[in-house]
Order: structure tokens, then C-alpha cells, then sequence
């Protein structure tokens, strides 16, 4: 796509960032904020086999978002497709804040310790969202604090998914799996000593979970899972 035939079109976008996949601008909606992705070109591909595997990953991103809402997980409404142009325009959640800045912010102000017991009630209702996204066998594919948002007043909790981009359909254990874990090393690295809340994260997955059957698969390749990326880090 043309940049700028992209602004031409819509001429209050502002660049907020980019990543390896797409551009991200907010704009206006006919009168509501918008964010609008961009998928790019990838040079280093043939412009046939690019254009394919952009709009499987646009047609994932969308059947995703639009499954969790109907599985009553709070997501983006999304406003407009254009295929053409690579182009998902959807809401701006507004106000919000990462989970991610929470976080932060919390033990900032109370310390680790202190903010580790007052962020519980988030671990029990991010456990409880991502219980219900995998129920519907949805794989976000992304789960890091920063794809988490709190909207309104944080200390509500009302949790809403974004950013879909990588996300798939799967009923394996192994591929729930993996979704946790992610989580799992985004939380410990973006926030030491958390642990506890990505512990208190699993009790409320397991409490919402379809089955202890169920349960037990996910945990169990989340254990294997785990071990295979404790060998790499040994191996180097």
C-alpha cells in the first residue's frame, strides 16, 4: 500500500508505532477514535506469496477478535476491513491503560510486595479471560501485559484483549500451552517478582476451566514446555 494515498484518505491519522508486521495510527472514525493497522509489504518475499499470507493473517485477526466477543471477551469493535489496502480500522479504547503500566505503576507506589497482594484480583480475572479464550480454542499467540488493557478505572478490572495479529485456532493442549508460557516470560520480565501472580493467574485458569481433565492437559505441556525452555537456556 501507498503511504500516501493512506493518509490522503485519511488525513488526521498520526503514526503511534511500528513493528515487524504492520503500523499502527490513530485517526477518527466518522466522529470516533480509531486506531488503524497497517499490514506492509515484505520486500523480501514474492509480492504473491506476500499478499497471500497478509490477508490469511488479516482474516485470522479479525475471526479471532470478533469469536472472543461473542465468547464475551472484551475486544476492539472493529469498524472497517479494506483488503485491498491491508487496513483494519477499529476502537480506540478510551480511557485505558496497559496491564503492563498497571503493573508498574503499582509497584512503584507500594513496592513489589505490597503491590503483589493488591494485584491478585487482576491475576483472577486475566486467569479467568484466558480460560474462556481458550475454551473457544482461540490462541492469541501475543499474551504479554502490554496487549492487555484496563479500561476506565484500572481498579475495576475491565479487561480487554487487543491486538490479535498473531492469533490462531487450536484445540491442543500444546498450543494453550504455549500461549501461558509466553505470558509466563513476558510477566517475569517485564515484572520481577511475579511469580506469585502469574501462580494466582493458573488458580483462577484452572477454576474457569471446562473440565479439571481439560485443566490437567494444558498444565501438563505447560509443565513440558517449561522444562524445554530451561534446557535451552542450560544448552545456551
Amino acid at each position: 500500500m501507498n503511504r500516501n494515498n493512506f493518509l490522503a484518505t485519511n488525513m488526521s491519522t498520526t503514526l503511534l508505532k511500528q513493528g515487524a508486521e504492520a503500523k499502527l495510527y490513530s485517526g477518527d472514525f466518522f466522529g470516533r477514535p480509531c486506531i488503524i493497522k497497517e499490514r506492509f509489504a515484505k520486500g523480501y518475499r514474492h509480492p504473491v506469496l506476500d499478499k497471500s499470507l497478509t490477508s490469511q493473517r488479516m482474516k485470522s485477526e479479525i475471526r479471532a477478535n470478533l469469536r472472543c466477543r461473542m465468547s464475551g471477551i472484551k475486544t476492539p469493535t472493529i469498524y472497517n476491513v479494506d483488503m485491498e489496502k491491508n487496513t483494519i480500522c477499529m476502537e480506540n479504547i478510551q480511557p485505558s491503560c496497559t496491564v503492563r503500566h498497571h503493573i508498574a505503576s503499582k509497584q512503584l507506589e507500594l513496592g513489589k510486595d505490597q503491590a503483589n497482594d493488591k494485584l491478585l484480583p487482576l491475576a483472577d480475572k486475566i486467569g479467568q479471560i484466558l480460560s474462556q479464550m481458550h475454551a473457544s480454542n482461540i490462541i492469541h499467540g501475543d499474551l504479554t501485559t502490554s496487549n492487555m488493557l484496563l479500561q476506565g478505572d484500572a481498579e475495576l478490572l475491565d479487561l480487554v484483549l487487543i491486538d490479535f495479529g498473531l492469533s490462531g485456532f487450536d484445540a491442543s493442549p500444546e498450543d494453550k500451552g504455549v500461549d501461558l508460557y509466553v505470558l509466563e516470560r513476558a510477566l517475569l520480565s517485564s515484572h520481577p517478582n511475579t511469580q506469585q501472580l502469574f501462580d494466582r493467574l493458573l488458580v483462577s485458569y484452572e477454576k474457569h476451566c471446562v473440565s479439571k481433565k481439560a485443566y490437567k492437559e494444558v498444565f501438563d505441556k505447560l509443565e513440558e514446555i517449561r522444562m524445554r525452555g530451561r534446557k535451552r537456556t542450560m544448552v545456551g
